[in-house]
């Protein structure tokens, strides 16, 4: 943690600062993230956004709202909720982000090149310019906006029994944030929407355990800045407005995948189901560290009982990490694939509703209007279909790598201050063999400790500072310990802990 004295940074934390920003602006050059746009494609987008056209259909009478963190800009869905009969309607709006991008042209080929927003600790690398992702194609209060409406109809279990998409020109009442609806909500004083976001939130998390899905409670770590200029991180669960606004997302996931699988043309994110030798071994794992779990309830049912706050548990929820593996993208024209399921989710799915901070929805919205009103399918949105599991493979695995050396870093920084010093830490990821029978696990973590030394070794979690490091020794998952911090490398990003006792 950096710490102001006076308002006045002290010598040594100037000192600390430059080392984490140079450490930080090294990971652009380290992993060739995207730069500045181009001229070519900022003057695209300015010219786009200047002959934007908004669709005739208007649904600017429907109150949508927005929920997101409450720092974001770059919004991507707007809902409204509303009771039919014993059933709901649901109106789901998402930016109209393809009629900024011209086909072939400049910021389409930049698009391709980045195939997301990335995230650092200094903040974003768009998608998109941020005359579209931020102003014009952002769902933003009060904004007259292009989007692909989404009408579900819902039976009394929430339930779909019907979807249709269009285009329409669509108006958000409000900005809200997660931890304001949660408060409302907690406090009875939420509007009839979000309170029929909830009671519909919790139907289709009902309609996910009755398919077998299941979903990883993680506690969510962000990295702060502070005002003097350093960071911290924050761990905390997921609010239960996350998880009900969420539903939202994967209904209309599900229901893409839907749509182009009847019109077998499109592409999904599919995983497979865990192999069992991953099953006997979480069967293990959760035996070990006394919960465990029976085999009886599907493993998705089993992880929702899970308490992410409970250092035992939080355990588990890492060890889980390896039923979630092999997710893809599979492409298909003209006939509907084999493995069509995204295991987790139990059922078919594709990525439809982030078009700004995410390439390959672009392309599924476009699909799914098409196929929904039964007009032609675009011929660049078929053509680009073979390209896109390789463009956002590259670019997942880019992410991927960008999050764990930016929270390497700021690991690094945080303890930098504290070398030679004593923490309780939790054992997430344990070496010891002894109770499981199994060796290492496999979740080692890349990056932080490894100079701890070829023996045995597990992760473990401080809890203050935030810090997830390896740790020499046999250790046992889900056991809490003492570790001394040995030193703390911003520029290796390396953090080397021994155990105490």
């Amino acid at each position: 943690m950096i710490f102001v004295s006076n308002n006045r940074l002290t010598p040594s934390i100037h000192r600390q600062e430059n080392q984490h920003a140079l450490a930080q602006n090294a990971l652009r050059t380290t992993l060739e993230l995207p730069g500045p746009f181009p001229e070519d494609v900022l003057r695209e987008a300015k010219e786009a956004v200047a002959g934007h056209e908004l669709p005739e259909l208007d649904f600017t009478h429907i109150d949508f709202v927005t929920i997101d963190p409450e720092s974001s800009t770059d919004l991507d869905q707007a809902l409204y909720i509303a009771r039919a009969g014993t059933g709901y309607k649901v109106h789901y709006a998402i930016a109209d982000v393809p009629s900024f991008v011209s086909p072939g042209g400049a910021l389409d080929a930049e698009t391709r090149r980045r195939g997301q927003t990335f995230y650092t600790p200094e903040g974003r690398i768009p998608l998109h310019p941020e005359v579209i992702s931020e102003e014009a194609g952002s769902l933003l209060a009060g904004q007259l906006c292009a989007a692909f409406v989404w009408e579900f109809e819902l039976d009394a279990d929430a339930e779909v029994s019907s979807v249709l998409v269009r285009r329409a020109r669509v108006r958000s009442r409000a900005k809200l944030s997660y931890q304001g609806v949660q408060a409302e909500l907690d406090a009875g004083t939420a509007s009839p929407v979000l309170q029929l976001l909830k009671e519909v939130g919790i139907k289709r998390v009902e309609l996910e355990r009755l398919r077998d899905g299941a979903s990883l409670n993680m506690p969510e770590q962000e990295i702060e800045q502070l005002p003097d200029g350093g960071y911290r991180i924050v761990a905390a669960p997921p609010l239960p407005v996350e998880d009900w606004n969420a539903q939202i997302s994967l209904m209309t996931g599900m229901a893409a995948a839907g749509i182009m699988l009847k019109g077998k043309v499109g592409i999904l994110r599919t995983m497979p189901a865990p192999d069992e030798n991953s099953l006997a071994h979480f069967h293990r794992q959760t035996r070990a560290l006394g919960k465990p779990w029976d085999g009886e309830m599907s493993y998705g049912e089993y992880l929702r009982t899970l308490d992410p706050t409970d250092p035992q548990q939080l355990a588990i929820v890492h060890s889980a990490g390896m039923l979630f593996r092999g997710a893809g993208y599979t492409p298909f024209d003209g006939s509907v694939p084999e493995a069509a399921t995204q295991s987790a989710i139990g059922a078919a799915y594709a990525h439809s509703t982030a078009p700004l901070r995410r390439l390959i929805d672009r392309f599924v919205l476009v699909i799914c209007e098409a196929l929904s009103n039964g007009t032609d399918v675009p011929d660049w949105a078929r053509r680009a279909l073979p390209s896109l599991p390789a463009i956002m493979g590259t670019s997942d695995q880019l992410a991927a790598k960008l999050e764990r050396l930016s929270l390497d870093t700021v690991e690094a920084a945080l303890l930098s201050n504290h070398i030679g010093e004593e923490f309780a830490a939790v054992v997430i990821s344990g070496s010891k063999p002894a109770r499981t029978g199994n060796g290492k696990n496999g979740n080692g973590k890349n990056g932080n400790g490894n100079g701890n030394g070829n023996g045995p070794s597990g992760i473990v979690q401080i809890a203050e500072p935030a810090v997830t490091a390896r740790c020499p020794g046999e250790l046992e998952s889900g056991t809490q310990i003492r570790v001394r911090v040995l030193s703390a490398d911003i520029a290796s990003r390396e953090v080397r802990l021994e155990l105490v006792g």
